[in-house]
């Protein structure tokens, strides 16, 4: 991302975030610095970050993005490895997510201040954990007022989690086109009339919603909007308690889809699985990445390869359950070095919000060293009729290096594939692979797949081709 004020930090008239020579940095405002100061002062901070709950930052002595009256600080945050997006996440990621936010929420008023604001790009995974990222949220508590994030946390959080646990987890991408969180009206209107048996779903959502309709009738004819009503700080705490347990029970089991067991019920016997991680780990020494991208990582198999080896890893799979399965992987083993991420490849996260830049695209965000393309070519090829040309120039847009493997149409997992359509790929052979990736890839080695009539590739890029 080039130089120059951050094209998603528009909203906050607290501060913005910019770059200078590639660094991030985040401007704190004149009329913030009240409440910043209380949030260095009381405690709340230093609390914060040492549980981990709130990304740390160094106050450095540089003019702000724009020299103007406006600047009181700047702040140098930790950098977070890579920037992802709630419809990118999986349920446990969500969910964790709004735990998060309801502990921080509690926090702040133990030192009396509260968070302005309870969006879920606030949120995001660091080295292993949700964090939160938006250091200017914070504000003062005055007794009895409620909680302004409210109405935010139960779009962004409670509803798509509420969807996703009761009627259908796909429904997490409503987020793309609500940027703002799902509206609640909607939300009830798609969940199933059992979840008024759930007393917060009831109170949070049926009855949150219902409130919205009524106050924007109200409002619609009058002069001034009624007035929020009193909330006592207890109020307040037994009401995100309450929050919190709605949110914990609500869940999702990863069964029934397609890919969810297919690490585990691939075409190699055990010999040739072995073989195959083998190889994988071998070239991926050869390149000695920083930062890696499995595409089509399934749950995570390969990923957990290149994170042992050091590697930071984002570890992409289209299908939810196998995204499920590899988050809880990583959080059971507190993997650091691993990201799951939902990632459909032939229909990417877009650029979207404000001029298509407020929420920016897979590429746009960052490249990496390396990326894993393993049993993958074949989905994108045949049941996505992507040109293998196409495929080696996006990877070629991705990254400098590549670990690629061809699958050919004798193997029983693109038989299965051709099984209901016609063979339209007569250059879908190894031969028309390594021609098509030739454009854009010099093939420094390949290893037949003992077991198997696999091949894989490591790659060096030789260009990177244009948009």
């Amino acid at each position: 991302m080039t130089d120059g004020r951050h094209p998603a930090s528009f909203r906050d008239p607290s501060g913005h975030v910019f770059r200078r020579d590639g660094i991030l940095l985040r401007q704190v405002n004149r009329g913030y610095a009240s409440e910043y100061d209380q949030l260095m002062g009381s405690g709340l901070y230093e609390r914060l970050t040492h549980q981990r709950w709130l990304i740390p930052h160094e106050e450095i002595e540089t003019a702000g993005s724009e020299d103007d009256a406006a600047h009181f600080k700047t702040l140098r945050p930790e950098p977070v490895d890579f920037i992802s997006y709630p419809y990118e996440w999986c349920f446990s990621q969500l969910r964790d997510a709004a735990l998060l936010t309801l502990r921080i929420q509690r926090e702040a008023l133990a030192h009396d201040m509260t968070l302005r604001d309870a969006s879920a790009y606030n949120v995001q995974f660091h080295r292993g954990s949700p964090v939160f990222i938006d250091t200017l949220s914070f504000g003062h508590y005055t007794d009895g007022e409620p909680w302004v994030g409210y109405r935010q946390f139960c779009q962004h959080f409670l509803a798509p989690l509420a969807l996703m646990s009761r009627r259908d987890v796909r429904l997490q991408q409503l987020l793309i086109s609500h940027i703002d969180g799902i509206p609640l009206d909607l939300a009830v209107s798609l969940l199933p009339r059992s979840s008024w048996l759930n007393l917060g779903l009831t109170m949070h959502l049926w009855m949150h919603a219902r409130f919205q309709r009524r106050f924007e009738a109200a409002g619609s004819g009058a002069s001034t909007p009624p007035p929020a009503r009193k909330l006592t700080r207890s109020a307040q705490l037994n009401m995100l308690q309450a929050l919190e347990g709605t949110v914990r029970k609500l869940d999702w089991q990863p069964e029934g889809t397609e890919w969810a067991d297919y690490g585990n019920a691939d075409s190699y016997d055990e010999a040739a699985l072995d073989f195959k991680q083998g190889v994988v780990q071998q070239m991926l020494a050869a390149i000695g990445p920083k930062t890696v991208w499995d595409l089509g990582a399934n749950t995570g198999r390969y990923s957990r390869i290149a994170s042992l080896a050091g590697a930071r890893v984002c570890s992409f799979d289209v299908d939810p359950a196998c995204v499920e399965l590899n988050y809880r992987q990583a959080r059971k083993e507190q993997d650091e070095m691993l990201l799951p991420l939902r990632l459909d490849l032939v229909n990417p996260s877009p650029g979207i919000g404000w001029s298509n830049r407020e929420r920016a695209t897979l590429a746009e965000r960052s490249n990496a060293d390396a990326i894993l393309a393993l049993a993958l070519i074949h989905h994108l090829a045949i049941s996505n009729n992507v040109p293998l040309s196409d495929l080696s120039q996006f990877f070629a847009r991705l990254a400098p290096q590549l670990v690629v493997e061809f699958v050919p149409k004798s193997d029983p997992k693109v038989a299965t594939l051709l099984a209901t359509r016609d063979d339209i790929f007569p250059d879908y052979t190894r031969a028309g692979f390594e021609a098509a990736f030739a454009n854009d890839w010099k093939l420094v080695e390949s290893t037949e797949i003992e077991g198997s009539e696999r091949t894989l590739y490591r790659c060096e890029r030789l260009r990177t081709p244009a948009d």
